[in-house]
């Protein structure tokens, strides 16, 4: 029994891990993107 619960909790702290990281790196990417097309947008309306 102890030795299942050891690896259900490595488990569960792997996805966590996994999923922390990866919902930084989609948020950084998203904000990256809408920094980007406001600059194009603020680009061509000076036009």
């Amino acid at each position: 029994m102890d030795e299942q619960l050891r690896i259900i909790l490595i488990i569960i702290v792997s996805v966590s891990i996994f999923g922390l990281l990866v919902f930084v790196f989609v948020k950084n990417y998203v904000k990256n993107k809408i920094d980007f097309l406001l600059k194009e947008n603020k680009k061509n309306k000076l036009k």
